[in-house]
Protein backbone atom coordinates (compact mmCIF):
# COMPACT_ATOMS: atom_id res chain seq x y z
CA UNK A 1 0.00 0.00 0.00
CA UNK A 2 1.02 3.90 -0.51
CA UNK A 3 -0.08 6.10 1.64
CA UNK A 4 -0.79 9.75 1.51
CA UNK A 5 -0.81 11.53 4.87
CA UNK A 6 -2.00 15.13 4.29
CA UNK A 7 -1.54 17.64 7.72
CA UNK A 8 -2.65 21.25 7.20
CA UNK A 9 -1.12 21.83 3.88
CA UNK A 10 2.02 19.40 3.80
CA UNK A 11 2.33 16.06 1.70
CA UNK A 12 4.03 13.50 2.44
CA UNK A 13 4.21 9.81 0.93
CA UNK A 14 4.58 6.64 3.28
CA UNK A 15 5.33 3.52 1.64
CA UNK A 16 6.27 1.94 5.03
CA UNK A 17 3.82 -0.67 6.71
CA UNK A 18 0.43 0.00 8.71
CA UNK A 19 0.51 4.06 10.20
CA UNK A 20 -2.51 4.29 12.13
CA UNK A 21 -4.18 7.52 11.54
CA UNK A 22 -4.33 10.32 14.88
CA UNK A 23 -7.50 11.47 16.02
CA UNK A 24 -8.87 14.36 14.17
CA UNK A 25 -8.21 12.73 11.10
CA UNK A 26 -10.48 11.22 8.07
CA UNK A 27 -8.44 8.31 7.00
CA UNK A 28 -9.67 7.32 3.17
CA UNK A 29 -9.30 3.98 1.12
CA UNK A 30 -8.80 4.82 -2.34
CA UNK A 31 -10.41 7.64 -4.17
CA UNK A 32 -14.11 8.22 -5.12
CA UNK A 33 -12.98 8.46 -8.94
CA UNK A 34 -11.47 5.13 -8.53
CA UNK A 35 -14.29 3.86 -7.44
CA UNK A 36 -16.88 5.76 -10.24
CA UNK A 37 -14.34 4.14 -12.59
CA UNK A 38 -15.19 0.60 -11.53
CA UNK A 39 -12.32 0.28 -8.83
CA UNK A 40 -14.27 -2.50 -6.85
CA UNK A 41 -11.31 -5.14 -5.78
CA UNK A 42 -11.22 -4.86 -2.25
CA UNK A 43 -7.64 -3.40 -0.89
CA UNK A 44 -7.85 -3.22 2.75
CA UNK A 45 -9.41 -5.91 5.49
CA UNK A 46 -11.70 -4.66 7.95
CA UNK A 47 -9.65 -5.45 10.37
CA UNK A 48 -7.26 -3.16 9.53
CA UNK A 49 -9.62 -0.28 8.55
CA UNK A 50 -10.97 -0.22 12.17
CA UNK A 51 -7.05 0.79 13.50
CA UNK A 52 -8.02 4.07 11.31
CA UNK A 53 -11.46 4.55 13.01
CA UNK A 54 -14.57 3.62 14.82
CA UNK A 55 -16.67 5.59 12.43
CA UNK A 56 -17.26 5.63 9.00
CA UNK A 57 -19.06 4.55 5.64
CA UNK A 58 -17.69 2.83 2.70
CA UNK A 59 -18.48 -0.47 0.78
CA UNK A 60 -17.44 -3.89 0.17
CA UNK A 61 -15.76 -6.08 -1.84
CA UNK A 62 -17.02 -5.91 -5.52
CA UNK A 63 -19.20 -3.22 -4.50
CA UNK A 64 -21.43 -5.34 -2.16
CA UNK A 65 -23.89 -3.14 -0.07
CA UNK A 66 -23.64 -0.06 1.99
CA UNK A 67 -20.98 0.40 4.69
CA UNK A 68 -21.53 1.53 7.89
CA UNK A 69 -18.91 2.01 10.84
CA UNK A 70 -19.90 2.53 14.13
CA UNK A 71 -19.07 2.21 17.84
CA UNK A 72 -16.57 0.33 16.00
CA UNK A 73 -18.26 -2.22 14.58
CA UNK A 74 -18.82 -2.95 10.68
CA UNK A 75 -22.04 -3.09 9.12
CA UNK A 76 -23.00 -4.18 5.63
CA UNK A 77 -26.61 -2.84 4.42
CA UNK A 78 -27.41 -5.04 1.46
CA UNK A 79 -29.86 -5.11 -1.03
CA UNK A 80 -32.46 -7.45 0.70
CA UNK A 81 -32.50 -4.32 2.98
CA UNK A 82 -30.99 -6.20 6.08
CA UNK A 83 -28.31 -5.37 7.96
CA UNK A 84 -25.03 -7.95 9.17
CA UNK A 85 -21.82 -7.40 10.63
CA UNK A 86 -19.07 -8.35 8.85
CA UNK A 87 -16.20 -9.97 10.07
CA UNK A 88 -12.81 -8.54 10.45
CA UNK A 89 -11.12 -10.58 7.05
CA UNK A 90 -13.70 -8.62 4.68
CA UNK A 91 -12.30 -6.03 2.57
CA UNK A 92 -13.29 -2.93 1.36
CA UNK A 93 -12.35 -0.46 -2.02
CA UNK A 94 -13.38 2.66 -0.50
CA UNK A 95 -14.02 3.99 3.24
CA UNK A 96 -13.90 7.11 4.85
CA UNK A 97 -13.40 6.57 8.94
CA UNK A 98 -12.11 8.62 11.71
CA UNK A 99 -11.46 8.18 15.35
CA UNK A 100 -14.48 9.65 16.86
CA UNK A 101 -14.29 12.33 19.45
CA UNK A 102 -16.82 15.13 19.16
CA UNK A 103 -15.98 18.78 19.69
CA UNK A 104 -19.82 19.58 19.07
CA UNK A 105 -23.15 18.30 20.87
CA UNK A 106 -26.51 20.05 19.81
CA UNK A 107 -30.07 19.09 20.31
CA UNK A 108 -32.18 19.41 17.04
CA UNK A 109 -35.50 19.41 16.44
CA UNK A 110 -37.60 18.83 13.71
CA UNK A 111 -39.13 18.64 11.39
CA UNK A 112 -36.13 18.83 9.10
CA UNK A 113 -35.42 18.07 5.70
CA UNK A 114 -32.24 16.22 4.24
CA UNK A 115 -31.39 20.27 2.95
CA UNK A 116 -32.80 21.43 6.37
CA UNK A 117 -30.50 19.24 8.40
CA UNK A 118 -27.21 20.23 6.00
CA UNK A 119 -28.20 23.42 6.42
CA UNK A 120 -28.54 23.53 9.86
CA UNK A 121 -24.84 21.76 10.37
CA UNK A 122 -23.31 24.47 8.03
CA UNK A 123 -24.80 27.22 10.61
CA UNK A 124 -23.42 25.46 13.63
CA UNK A 125 -19.66 24.36 11.82
CA UNK A 126 -19.23 26.77 9.13
CA UNK A 127 -15.55 26.16 8.35
CA UNK A 128 -16.16 24.33 4.82
CA UNK A 129 -12.46 23.96 4.36
CA UNK A 130 -12.30 21.34 6.92
CA UNK A 131 -13.64 17.77 7.34
CA UNK A 132 -16.40 17.39 9.62
CA UNK A 133 -17.50 13.75 10.87
CA UNK A 134 -20.69 13.18 12.38
CA UNK A 135 -23.57 11.07 13.92
CA UNK A 136 -27.23 11.93 14.26
CA UNK A 137 -28.52 9.85 16.92
CA UNK A 138 -32.78 10.16 17.04
CA UNK A 139 -36.13 9.38 15.41
CA UNK A 140 -36.66 9.93 11.22
CA UNK A 141 -40.39 10.11 10.23
CA UNK A 142 -39.14 9.03 7.41
CA UNK A 143 -36.00 7.62 5.88
CA UNK A 144 -35.34 6.62 2.53
CA UNK A 145 -32.38 4.28 1.79
CA UNK A 146 -30.60 2.50 -1.03
CA UNK A 147 -27.71 -0.54 -1.62
CA UNK A 148 -26.07 -1.95 -4.48
CA UNK A 149 -25.91 -5.29 -5.64
CA UNK A 150 -22.44 -7.01 -5.77
CA UNK A 151 -20.69 -7.40 -9.01
CA UNK A 152 -19.16 -9.10 -11.40
CA UNK A 153 -15.89 -8.78 -13.71
CA UNK A 154 -15.19 -6.86 -15.82
CA UNK A 155 -17.02 -4.26 -13.57
CA UNK A 156 -19.40 -1.72 -15.04
CA UNK A 157 -18.74 2.38 -13.84
CA UNK A 158 -20.51 3.01 -10.66
CA UNK A 159 -23.40 5.47 -12.20
CA UNK A 160 -24.25 2.10 -14.13
CA UNK A 161 -24.32 -0.07 -10.89
CA UNK A 162 -27.08 2.64 -9.35
CA UNK A 163 -29.40 1.94 -12.14
CA UNK A 164 -30.16 -1.03 -10.34
CA UNK A 165 -30.27 0.28 -6.65
CA UNK A 166 -32.82 -1.21 -3.87
CA UNK A 167 -34.47 1.37 -2.33
CA UNK A 168 -36.30 1.34 0.90
CA UNK A 169 -38.70 3.42 2.64
CA UNK A 170 -39.50 3.81 6.51
CA UNK A 171 -41.76 5.55 8.58
CA UNK A 172 -41.15 6.45 12.48
CA UNK A 173 -37.40 4.72 12.61
CA UNK A 174 -35.05 5.24 15.48
CA UNK A 175 -31.73 5.40 14.39
CA UNK A 176 -27.81 7.44 13.00
CA UNK A 177 -27.57 8.87 10.33
CA UNK A 178 -23.77 9.10 10.08
CA UNK A 179 -20.85 10.47 7.29
CA UNK A 180 -18.86 13.36 6.38
CA UNK A 181 -19.07 16.88 5.37
CA UNK A 182 -16.04 17.46 3.21
CA UNK A 183 -14.52 20.34 1.29
CA UNK A 184 -14.79 21.61 -2.15
CA UNK A 185 -10.84 20.91 -3.29
CA UNK A 186 -11.31 17.45 -2.47
CA UNK A 187 -13.28 16.88 -5.57
CA UNK A 188 -12.00 13.69 -7.74
CA UNK A 189 -10.33 12.28 -4.55
CA UNK A 190 -13.76 12.37 -2.09
CA UNK A 191 -17.34 13.10 -2.25
CA UNK A 192 -17.48 17.07 -1.71
CA UNK A 193 -20.29 18.28 0.71
CA UNK A 194 -22.32 15.84 2.05
CA UNK A 195 -22.04 11.67 2.46
CA UNK A 196 -24.52 10.07 4.76
CA UNK A 197 -25.47 6.45 5.52
CA UNK A 198 -28.09 5.25 8.17
CA UNK A 199 -28.41 2.31 9.95
CA UNK A 200 -31.29 1.90 12.43
CA UNK A 201 -31.23 1.61 16.63
CA UNK A 202 -31.84 -2.47 16.49
CA UNK A 203 -28.92 -2.74 13.70
CA UNK A 204 -31.67 -4.51 11.37
CA UNK A 205 -31.74 -1.75 8.41
CA UNK A 206 -29.63 1.40 6.37
CA UNK A 207 -28.03 1.75 3.84
CA UNK A 208 -27.18 5.17 1.24
CA UNK A 209 -29.77 8.43 3.04
CA UNK A 210 -31.40 9.46 -0.32
CA UNK A 211 -34.00 11.44 1.62
CA UNK A 212 -35.02 11.92 5.01
CA UNK A 213 -37.09 13.58 7.31
CA UNK A 214 -36.00 14.28 11.33
CA UNK A 215 -38.27 14.82 14.18
CA UNK A 216 -35.55 15.34 16.65
CA UNK A 217 -32.25 13.86 17.57
CA UNK A 218 -28.45 14.56 19.09
CA UNK A 219 -25.98 15.98 17.21
CA UNK A 220 -22.63 14.96 17.41
CA UNK A 221 -19.88 17.04 15.53
CA UNK A 222 -15.93 16.12 15.10
CA UNK A 223 -13.57 18.85 13.16
CA UNK A 224 -10.96 17.24 11.07
CA UNK A 225 -7.63 19.01 10.07
CA UNK A 226 -6.14 15.94 9.10
CA UNK A 227 -6.35 13.75 6.18
CA UNK A 228 -4.76 10.16 5.49
CA UNK A 229 -5.41 9.04 1.93
CA UNK A 230 -3.99 4.93 1.31
CA UNK A 231 -3.79 3.66 -2.47
CA UNK A 232 -3.55 -0.16 -3.64
CA UNK A 233 -0.20 -0.26 -5.47
CA UNK A 234 -1.92 -3.21 -7.76
CA UNK A 235 -1.36 -3.25 -11.33
CA UNK A 236 -5.58 -3.23 -12.30
CA UNK A 237 -5.12 0.29 -10.24
CA UNK A 238 -2.70 2.25 -12.63
CA UNK A 239 -4.95 1.18 -15.95
CA UNK A 240 -7.34 3.34 -14.59
CA UNK A 241 -8.14 6.85 -16.49
CA UNK A 242 -8.04 9.24 -13.66
CA UNK A 243 -8.19 11.85 -15.42
CA UNK A 244 -11.73 12.77 -17.04
CA UNK A 245 -13.94 15.49 -14.82
CA UNK A 246 -16.76 12.30 -13.31
CA UNK A 247 -18.15 15.39 -10.85
CA UNK A 248 -21.79 14.76 -13.33
CA UNK A 249 -21.12 11.14 -12.49
CA UNK A 250 -20.92 11.34 -9.04
CA UNK A 251 -24.30 13.33 -8.53
CA UNK A 252 -25.96 10.81 -9.97
CA UNK A 253 -24.80 8.20 -7.99
CA UNK A 254 -25.39 10.12 -4.62
CA UNK A 255 -29.02 11.24 -5.32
Amino acid sequence: MNRILLPALAVLLLVTGCVTAPKNTLMQVSTIDALLAGAYDGQMTLDELKEHGDLGIGTFDALEGEMIVIDGKVYQARTDGAVYEMPDQATTPFADVVHFDADHTELLCGPLSAEDLQEKIDQLKPNRNLFLAFRIDGTFSSMKVRSVPKQEKPYPPLADVVKHQAVFEYKDIQGTVLGFRSPAFVKGIGVPGYHLHFISKDRTTGGHVLGLCLNDAILQADTCNDFFLTLTDRDEFGTLDLSKDRSHELEKVEK
